[in-house]
Formats: structure tokens, sequence, C-alpha cells
């Protein structure tokens, strides 16, 4: 939320969200519980009733015992003390004639003294940012964009015997047979001891849209390229990132799970993570829309982010990083999931600490010689995987695809 000097109190503190004291506690119990819990004499009750005494409205021990292990119920409840905490101090404001950010910038000490730190510290904030001349860019929705990567074309290249040796070939569509990987510690491994039928397994896949997918080539440049290459260690990233989704969707209901952070350190010379980036935003927007409606893949230290929504299949675009982190953590507030792809822009690129929002994944993509990350992935306590680099086979397949069309 962009503030200016005509902002209200409520606006700053509230932001337009849905309020969690004006949510019924019928709506929270289907969301959470399934329906659970509901009966005729709660179905209308508002959760700030709920929450000064839950056995009244709920009976049954062992709903309510489930539901408050839940962490989306200590959230809901943190959420909703700091309500009251913003409602009281509003209501002071208001009786000292403090309705707007110009009013707070002028108020007497002790005028401003009356409220919590927390009220305080967001509305300083605001003002200060109110004061500054600003030259913010609004998010803007792409069109096209969604529909380009997410029915982005499938093609592979197999090795297939000749006259002299072993030739490559490329066949259109998804090969019958990929490859198969075996868990070795927290990562997987390539297994060529397993063959599921007798298809040959693929060299290479390529993926190709429309509009192409955007790539690092220097310090905060980007550039588009139609194809993504998917060799055995991109499909290797997506196999470990889909374990981490499994684990955190198939976690006992009412207890908290915090998904796997990742760092990614790809291969000098062919960007920051081959095509991994590109092919996890692909198989993410294929991921079950119910379990994670949101992925967001950011560019150039977060300054350039495109939101995926998977309920409207819409993108947006964000050339603002602080209004991307306060939209995400709005979704999360509203409790969504999603993930977040952050593709590291240089050598002094570090993460923002508010990234991601709690029951978000996020990987993060980085060269070998990048140590920005570290202080992350210490706080975030992020696990990392290490891309190997193309063999002389999968270097051969990308030139084979890339000369298709070219006459024999």
């Amino acid at each position: 939320m962009k503030f200016t000097i005509s902002t209200t109190i409520e606006e700053v503190l509230f932001k337009g969200r849905v309020r969690v004291n004006e949510m019924k506690l019928s709506d929270f119990l289907t969301r959470e519980l399934d329906g659970r819990g509901i009966v005729a004499t709660n179905r209308d009750v508002l959760l700030k009733e709920f929450f000064k005494d839950p056995t009244k409205y709920i009976r049954g021990k062992g709903a309510l015992n489930e539901m408050q292990a839940s962490g989306r119920y200590l959230s809901m409840e943190r959420a909703l003390k700091g309500e009251l905490i913003f409602d009281e101090d509003i209501r002071k404001l208001c009786d000292k004639g403090v309705n707007n950010l110009p009013g707070w910038s002028l108020a007497a000490a002790e005028v401003t003294a009356t409220v919590h730190n927390s009220t305080k510290h967001f509305l300083d904030a605001a003002a200060e940012e109110a004061r500054k001349p600003t030259t913010t860019i609004e998010p803007i929705k792409m069109e096209g964009v969604y529909e380009s990567v997410h029915n982005a074309r499938w093609c592979h290249v197999v090795e297939v015997p000749g006259g002299e040796g072993t030739g490559m070939e490329v066949k259109e569509g998804k090969p019958k047979q990929s490859w198969t990987y075996k868990a070795v510690g927290e990562s997987l491994e390539k297994d060529d001891g397993v063959q599921q039928s007798r298809a040959p397994r693929p060299r290479l896949m390529v993926l190709t849209s429309e509009k192409g997918r955007a790539v690092l080539v220097g310090e905060g440049l980007s550039k588009l390229i139609p194809d993504c290459y998917v060799n055995c260690e991109v499909e290797r990233v997506w196999q470990i990132v889909k374990g981490d989704l499994t684990e955190l969707f198939s976690s006992r209901p009412g207890t908290y799970f915090e998904p796997k952070r990742r760092v990614l350190i790809g291969t000098p010379g062919f960007g920051n993570s081959l095509a991994a980036d590109s092919y996890l935003l692909y198989q993410l927007l294929h991921y079950d829309s119910e379990l994670l409606p949101v992925v967001v893949h950011c560019f150039v230290g977060g300054v350039k982010a495109y939101v995926f929504d998977k309920t409207t299949e819409t993108v947006t675009r964000y050339m603002d990083k602080s209004m991307m982190i306060k939209f995400v953590k709005e979704l999360s507030w509203r409790g969504m999931k999603g993930y977040i792809i952050y593709e590291l822009g240089g050598r002094l690129d570090i993460p923002s600490p508010c990234l991601p929002p709690e029951e978000w994944g996020m990987l993060v993509a980085a060269t070998p010689e990048t140590t920005s990350y570290i202080h992350w992935v210490s706080e975030k306590r992020a696990v990392r995987i290490i891309m190997n680099c193309p063999d002389e086979s999968d270097v051969k397949a990308m030139c084979v695809w890339k000369k298709r069309n070219q006459p024999v």
C-alpha cells in the first residue's frame, strides 16, 4: 500500500485487509477443520467472541484441542490481539483529533506517547514514507504470460543407435520415461539401475514457449530466450522440491510444519541454475492449485518479481521490492500458501530476511562464486542443492536441438 498525506490512521494500521474480528467462527472451522465443530448455536459467532471463551462455542474437546494446536489458530489469535491493540489506539487518537498521517506528524509528544510501541512504529514509518517524493512503479498485469509458461510445449532428445555409433534424435512431446533417482541423505542422486520400461530415457528434455524465459546475463541484466533445457540435474532439483512439498502437505493436521528453504548452487558459465529456476516455475504452476495457489519468481535482487496467481491464472509484475514483499505477506496472512523462486542478481544481492513468509517454501538460485546469501541460509536453516555440470552428451544434445531445423 502506498502511503500519502491523505492516508488515514486506520488505513495505515490495517492496510485495507480483511479483519479477523469480522470473520465468523463457522468460516474458520469450514476452512481449517472441514466444518467439524459447527453447530446451530455457533454458526453466526464472530471470531473475536470465540477467542474470549473457546469452550463456550466448541463443546467437543478433541476438535477444540486439534484447532488450538494448529499454526493457523495461533496466527489468527495473534492477529486478533494485534487488531484489538490497533482499535484501542485508533480510538485514543481520534479522541485527540488525530485521524490521518499529517495529524500524527503534528501531534504533541504526550498524544503519541499514549499508543502502544507497535502502533507508533507503524505510524512513524508510514509518515516518513508519505513525506518522501516517490517514483514507485505500480504493479502491472502481464497479459498472456501465465498461458505462455503454463502451456509450454514439450520436446526431447534421445540417443539412437546408428551406423557410426550412437546418434541423437529430436522427438515431439514428453518422453515416455524420464530419469529415476534414489535418496542419499537429504538429497537425491540419479539412479541408472532402474529401468521402468523399454522406452529409451531422454538425454535432454526441452520446454519451449512463445514469450520465452528470462535469464540473467550480468549484474542486474536479463534477456529472454525461447527454450528451457532440462537435463537429469535440472529434473533432480524439481524432484527434491517436490519431495519438500509432499512432506509439507502430508504433515499431520493441527501441527505446525515449516517447509524447507533451499539454496541451489548452479554451474559456472550456465547462469545461476542452468534452467532449473524456469523448470521449477513450470512444475509449480502445474502443482495442485488448491494446495499451492501462488508462485513468485524474483529477478535482479527481487526488484523485478512476477507473482503467478494460479486461481485466476494471471501474472502481476512488481518493480518495487517492498511492495512485492508486502503483497506476499498479505497473502500469507490470509492463509494462502505459496513458493518463491529467488534468482540472485549479483555479488551484492542479499535475499530479504522478510522472505519467505511462514508456511511458504523458497529456493534461492546462486552461482558458486556468490556468497551474499550465506546469512540468509543461516537464519532460515536453508539446505543446499549442488548442481553438477552438464556432461558432454548433454551439450551435444543441446546442439542437436538448436540445429534441428537446419538441412542435414
